[in-house]
């Protein structure tokens, strides 16, 4: 018999009693819309009529003609509004914030995308925002910083610990203990106590619903493997979902290799047999954790990749072997990406491009009579000074000295 909020050993809701009442309430609201159709054609309509879906499902004629193995179509996330799937999941929240009366949201941000998202959000349906977000995020990702603040949100720098993800949501979890009967928590993937996990993958399950569609639709069958980027797991379960049924189509998510398993500066909590089973931020799940159970900091080229844990749904399909995990180093998330530029001309974000480098990995193992879809959870534009960098392209760093000059 299975127990709500777990996933054979995994999930759960470890949260203080404080937060009880937050729990009970948003529990009854969650299983309440999930069963009911008008809410959901209510969803879908505001994602077809604001965010832009369906999004495409794009054939790489000239990456498939390159490899000259399995057939490649790419799941354009991309091309939602605000340029990533995040606004799946934002809208769904948003949505559901409104049923409970609430007037506030709060979110965590990594990469920036889930923050956008849920500033616009909120500015669509007439609710107050705070996102908190590492300062070394920030930094990172000041293009998104600068969007959230111009669409309305109040930034709040997280200056601890590792000044990335794993802060910005212990940050945002102090807030909500004070704040729930006005706010909302609009986490941003699929991790956390019951019942975030399930609640990300319901509204980012929109993408594999579309995705499989399209493939029977353009090729008569299913795929024989779909690749997604893991971080927490929320675009890679939104594709996922559709898939698990069918043993056939093998189901490939993407860690943040950083510089490699040798260096210890990486994210990876499955690829590289580094994570450990612990309780951490109201679940249980695999984290990458030092002897004394302390998270250990982590760090990747793409700031959405660089959290320590993984959705408990994941830890989950991983033990009982359904997913496979590899991972990317940065430099070959930096091959690929210019790969896809030069072929495709699309400019995956750099959280996307580590499933694509995932993939071009294995490509040489398939043949012709093989398809594959990679998921493009996001777009570039916002990493355009972390590609420069990656690239190192000299031509960026006089053009960023100049302007620098300018405002002096």
């Amino acid at each position: 018999m299975s127990i709500a909020g777990y996933y054979g050993n995994y999930g759960g809701s470890f949260i203080p009693e404080i937060l009880y009442p937050a729990f009970n309430e948003l529990n009854h609201d969650f299983d309440k819309i999930k069963k009911d159709p008008v809410f959901w054609h209510e969803y879908c309509e505001m994602l077809a009529g604001f965010s832009g879906r369906p999004t495409p499902l794009t054939y790489a004629n000239r990456l498939t003609d390159h490899f000259g193995k399995a057939k490649i179509y790419i799941k354009r996330e991309d091309l939602n509004h605000s340029g990533a799937h995040k606004i799946n999941n934002a809208l769904g929240q948003g949505l559901l914030a409104k049923r409970m009366n609430k007037t506030r949201v709060i979110a965590e941000t990594g990469a920036g995308q889930h923050g956008v998202a849920t500033a616009i959000v909120a500015a669509k349906l007439g609710l107050q925002a705070t996102i908190y977000m590492g300062r070394e995020d920030m930094e990172r990702q000041y293009a998104n910083v600068f969007w959230m603040k111009r669409l309305g949100a109040e930034i709040v720098p997280v200056d601890y610990g590792s000044c990335t993800l794993k802060d910005a949501i212990n940050a945002a979890l102090r807030d909500w203990v004070s704040s729930f009967e006005t706010t909302h928590y609009l986490l941003g993937t699929a991790s956390g106590a019951h019942p975030f996990p399930e609640m990300v993958a319901f509204f980012q399950s929109i993408i594999g619903i579309e995705a499989k569609e399209q493939i029977l639709r353009l090729e008569g069958r299913l795929p024989s493997h779909v690749y997604a980027c893991v971080g927490g797991g929320s675009n890679a379960l939104g594709i996922f979902q559709s898939f698990l049924p069918n043993r056939e189509v093998e189901l490939v998510g993407v860690e943040a290799g950083g510089k490699g398993q040798a260096s210890g500066q990486h994210a990876t909590r499955l690829a590289y047999g580094e994570g450990k089973p612990g309780i951490a931020q109201g679940y249980k799940t695999y984290f990458l954790q030092d002897n004394d159970g302390q998270m250990c900091d982590t760090y990747s080229i793409a700031a959405g990749l660089d959290y320590t844990g993984i959705s408990p749904i994941f830890a989950d399909l991983f033990e009982k072997g359904r997913v496979r995990f590899e991972a990317a180093t940065d430099d070959e998330v930096i091959e690929a990406l210019q790969l896809v530029m030069n072929q495709e001309g699309i400019i995956p974000a750099l959280e996307s491009t580590h499933a694509f480098a995932g993939a071009f990995k294995d490509i040489v193992n398939t043949s012709a009579s093989d398809i594959y879809i990679i998921n493009m959870s996001g777009r570039g534009d916002k990493d355009i000074f972390n590609i420069a960098e990656g690239l190192k392209d000299g031509e960026w760093k006089k053009f960023i000295g100049r302007k620098y000059k300018q405002y002096e």
